[in-house]
């Protein structure tokens, strides 16, 4: 079946200066999205609060994650999510897992892995703890179930190049694998590294910030030495046509004002081609 669109315009889960910027680049995404098949969750126009829990804007995360899996809940195959900020990813993943009854690979293709708790954050964004909550870690209300969290041995790294203490040391402590840039641009890697979790289906999570910025100028957390454009879209290319998607996620993209946001979209509208290219089949 074709995807379901779920938009889901989240800025609470990034603590950039550009953080509200979040909600505009997936408003700019929506506008050339099928309308028949697209969902928009409305989150909440309030920061929210952090109610002891060192996430900041807890509140507000925990009410758009219950509306995301509502919205999730309603679609009858796979979703491609649009954030929004990384922590869109979290309900996206949950529904993923879901269908694929725990039998789910987690390629994240990001610039950060995303692996801090509330403890070790810097800075207390949840988009720097989204993958810890995948695996299952972290505050209460914002972690997978243990019925859809998915395994460390069971998510590949891709392009990481900004890796926090803690984070680290969750790495080497579960020996997750770990791709370079360098790894992505060649996609037989990737997909060994895929077929060696045992899993059957994949969920593709990409933060825009695994793209060279030079890339894409609408990025929040900016990091030099990302991958080409075009080798990326080759490699999700692959990665779909190798694998039904269970779940698929684009989020990190902020830009300065609409007009800049018109010039990233078409690299931005390549890999929802390159999302949907297969016959994605979560079943």
């Amino acid at each position: 079946m074709p995807a379901t669109f779920v938009v889901v315009p989240l800025w609470q889960g990034s603590v950039s200066s550009r953080a509200m910027s979040h909600a505009d680049g997936a408003a700019a995404i929506l506008g050339d999205l099928p309308s028949a098949s697209t969902l928009v969750v409305e989150v909440p126009v309030e920061a929210g609060e952090a109610l002891g829990t060192g996430v900041l804007r807890y509140s507000t995360l925990t009410r758009v994650r219950d509306l995301t899996t509502a919205a999730l809940g309603t679609v009858p195959d796979w979703a491609l999510t649009i954030g929004g900020d990384c922590g869109a990813s979290l309900a996206a993943v949950g529904h993923a897992s879901s269908l694929a009854a725990g039998d789910l690979a987690v390629l994240w293709l990001d610039a950060h892995p995303d692996l801090n708790t509330p403890e070790s954050s810097p800075s207390g964004g949840f988009g720097g703890m989204t993958l810890r909550a995948i695996v299952g870690e972290g505050a209460e209300g914002l972690a997978l179930e243990p019925d859809t969290r998915v395994a460390p041995e069971r998510i590949v790294l891709g392009g990481i190049r900004a890796i926090d203490d803690e984070e680290r040391r969750f790495i080497d402590a579960h020996d997750m694998v770990t791709l370079t840039v360098e790894d992505l641009s060649d996609p037989t890697a990737v997909i060994a590294a895929l077929e060696a979790t045992g899993a059957s289906r994949v969920f593709v999570h990409i933060d825009l910030d695994v793209l060279d910025p030079a890339a894409l100028a609408g990025l929040s957390y900016p990091m030099p030495f990302g991958i080409g454009a075009t080798e990326l879209v080759a490699l999700v290319r692959a990665v779909v046509a190798r694998f039904p998607i269970a779940g698929a996620a684009i989020a990190g993209f902020a830009p300065a004002t609409p007009q800049a946001a018109d010039d990233d979209l078409p690299t931005i509208l390549r890999l929802v081609g390159a999302l949907t290219s297969g016959t994605a089949d979560a079943r």
